[in-house]
């Protein structure tokens, strides 16, 4: 390993210009490890919020360690290209190093957070949010670096495919909170809480209240009802229609949200196993994917796509929604927000299709001219 890490230096470790000729085999393993290192992060980040059901906050926790190894290898990626000019673009660079550097600079700034104001459980602060737009940004330099120089085949769109899944995840794991914050307090409620007794005094003495069902309901859902749905469905729609189109197959959308739902499936037993907190799983969301790729199979104008689209969206995520909590797990929504949820999605839907659309047009009236 010590000898091929060496003739790997002495082959491509030198200073070059974003965007020079890149080997497909070099392009291959970087994006390759692309790949792992942002497997690792979603890894860490799973078991991450089902620790903080479980035990108080920890610098030092494995889910911690795991998402820091994923981000190593993130960084170090971001590195490789920045001193070589393999592998990305000038543009391709700019995102990765820019959600690298948020990133970075929103993880110590999460540290005196938790420091300042206790365990923060909620997915919603600003710190938070933070490592959500720096991933984000950072994900989005992966996949145009994947769309512009990764070899055509199969290989490529199935990396693209779990690109948008990572993507999809990062902009969905805020309601997460609410998926464990349900059955945390299902558990409570049933005499079998989840959550260590240290956690529980702990929110306790947050509210400076003892340690009951008060506690508990505003630990584990102190978020406004009309939040879920209308983040959830409003965001994952937008990412699901960008991930369609530029993946440009039949049914991509329905690909990646497959993906991230299979994923919570597969990642809920295997947490369960080794007695940690469970979730509830947004199965629903296959349908908002669905939705997406049937509304693409038409050919229709700009305005009735987006708002046919996010009539359907919002009709099958909320129909979703009640159909889990009437018969699985499902998280409390308000079920009148559904207009501002269609309305929203339809206005940024619209106005995506317009910005895209304007540079092509001015393009094409500057060459008839």
């Amino acid at each position: 390993m010590i000898q091929g890490a060496r003739q790997f230096r002495d082959r491509y470790w030198e200073r070059g210009t974003p965007g020079r000729g890149t080997p497909a085999v070099l392009t291959k393993q970087l994006y390759q490890l692309w790949l792992l290192g942002l497997l690792l992060k979603l890894i860490g980040s799973s078991w991450d919020v089902s620790w903080h059901f479980k035990w108080l906050r920890d610098d030092l926790a494995p889910p911690h360690l795991i998402n820091t190894v994923g981000t190593v290898i993130v960084v170090g990626l971001t590195l490789f290209h920045t001193f070589t000019g393999y592998g990305a673009d000038k543009p391709t660079l700019r995102l990765m190093q820019v959600g690298c550097g948020i990133f970075l600079v929103a993880l110590p700034i999460d540290v005196i957070n938790h420091r300042v104001n206790g365990l923060d459980i909620t997915s919603w602060s600003g710190s938070h949010a933070l490592l959500y737009l720096g991933t984000a940004v950072m994900l989005a330099g992966a996949i145009r670096g994947w769309m512009k120089f990764f070899p055509e085949g199969r290989a490529r769109t199935f990396g693209l495919v779990a690109l948008w899944c990572f993507f999809l995840e990062n902009v969905w794991f805020p309601n997460q909170h609410q998926e464990y914050g349900v059955r945390a307090l299902q558990a409570y409620d049933s005499g079998l809480p989840e959550a260590e007794p240290i956690l529980l005094q702990f929110a306790a003495d947050q509210l400076g209240v003892p340690v009951g069902r008060e506690a508990v309901v505003n630990f584990a859902l102190p978020i406004a009802d009309w939040v879920y749905p209308v983040w959830g469905l409003v965001a994952a729609a937008i990412v699901l229609v960008v991930a369609r189109r530029t993946i440009d197959r039949p049914w991509a959308a329905t690909a990646v949200v497959g993906g991230y739902v299979a994923y919570r499936c597969l990642i809920w037993p295997l947490l369960a196993g080794i007695d940690f907190p469970k979730s509830a799983v947004p199965l629903f969301l296959v349908l908002v994917g669905l939705a997406i790729d049937a509304v693409h199979a038409v050919e229709m104008p700009t305005p009735a796509r987006a708002v046919l689209g996010s009539a359907a969206v919002t009709t099958v995520g909320y129909a979703g929604i009640w159909f889990q909590q009437e018969h699985l797990w499902g998280p409390p929504i308000s079920f009148s927000s559904a207009a501002v949820t269609a309305v929203l999605l339809a206005v940024l839907w619209t106005a995506g299709d317009l910005a895209v659309r304007r540079p092509r047009l001015v393009a094409s009236r500057l060459e008839l001219g």
